[in-house]
């Protein structure tokens, strides 16, 4: 009896010890866990650091690839405008122009399906759940504002096109526009081979702002959904941190995937004057509204000249004439601007992959 004792006391502090043991690993691996999330923080931090406002005399814009024009064309700032880069969700604006070339019935009503939810895996979370009912006009509002992939598939089969379909008119869209170095794999932005350049993009948003269905939507700031016998989906604009005072935003999309970091197409209204800027490749989810305050802070400085417009047929061509570029120094000008603040629900979530 006494040596079963002694073997159960033994199993028994055994027993405590495993249990020990698994907690200290739990721990430890919490532990590692929290400096892990730390260590991304203060990542994500330093990618919202304070800037100056001006470099060598000129805006101190952070994208790799930028490019702003005033209403005539012609270049105001400039940097890599013609490098090809991933654009991400800013696709949706080719993806929306070939599904409107196909007159989708607007209060015609679509439901999100499997095939959806599988296209668009990987991105940012969708509001739009599989078996839900919306009419198109406000999945287009989804798609534009909202930046949701789920929208994308579904509009493309409210006009009978599936998604192969859909990016081979997305492709057919841009060519038509005499875009050469845009070209999409998928219609949602998520693959990383949907390639433009600050120029081309800055096309492509003037295309859809001009259209009479797609343009008042890019300038909302706030729009409901109605989901058949559900409550109201609110779609907040993903471009409207661009808006300050002295910036009035007339249209935008925002894109987002790991290869193509933080992208910004913009129309916007500064000291009473409209320019387009395009921003590829920013670090920080608000960098990209920051170099539109740069650029804005700089254009009101700076007041520009009085020159004749460009012919709408050199709009997309490298051809203009160049107001202002980018120096390859480092800021000198103490001017800092704000852009940690924080920002809208992001178009497409950050992963440690590229994928949206």
């Amino acid at each position: 009896m006494f040596g079963s004792g002694r073997r159960t006391s033994i199993l028994a502090l055994a027993a405590v010890a495993v249990v020990g043991f698994a907690q200290g690993a739990e721990a430890a691996a919490k532990q590692k866990r929290g400096k892990q999330a730390g260590r991304a923080q203060h990542q994500r931090v330093a990618a919202e650091r304070l800037v100056t406002a001006v470099r060598k005399g000129q805006p101190n814009v952070q994208a790799l690839a930028a490019l702003v024009l005033d209403d005539g064309g012609h270049v105001v700032y400039a940097h890599n405008p013609d490098k090809e880069r991933p654009i991400a969700s800013i696709s949706k604006l080719a993806a929306m122009l070939a599904i409107a070339d196909k007159n989708v019935e607007l209060e015609g009503l679509s439901t999100i399906n499997k095939g959806d939810a599988e296209l668009a895996r990987g991105g940012a979370k969708s509001r739009l759940l599989e078996g839900m009912t919306l009419s198109n006009r406000d999945l287009l509002h989804a798609a534009l504002m909202g930046s949701d992939n789920r929208a994308v598939p579904a509009l493309g089969r409210s006009v009978k096109m599936n998604p192969t379909q859909l990016t081979a008119a997305m492709n057919a869209k841009v060519r038509a526009l005499g875009l050469k170095n845009t070209r999409f794999h998928e219609p949602t932005g998520l693959s990383t081979g949907n390639v433009s350049t600050p120029r081309e993009a800055i096309v492509m948003l003037k295309e859809v702002i001009a259209h009479p269905v797609l343009g008042p939507i890019t300038r909302r700031d706030i729009y409901d959904a109605h989901p058949v016998g559900k409550p109201p989906i609110r779609y907040v604009n993903t471009d409207r941190r661009a808006a300050r005072s002295n910036v009035e935003v007339l249209g935008g999309k925002t894109g987002y995937n790991d290869d193509a970091r933080y992208c910004l197409v913009i129309a916007t209204k500064v000291d009473g004057h409209n320019y387009f800027m395009a921003f590829l490749g920013d670090e920080g989810k608000m960098t990209r509204f920051g170099d539109v305050a740069r650029v804005a802070d700089w254009i009101i400085s700076h007041p520009q000249p009085t020159v004749p417009p460009v012919p709408p047929a050199k709009l997309g061509s490298a051809s203009s004439t160049a107001v202002a570029s980018a120096p390859a120094s480092e800021p000198t000008a103490p001017s800092p601007v704000p852009v940690g603040v924080a920002a809208p629900e992001p178009e497409q979530a950050p992963t440690s992959s590229a994928t949206p």
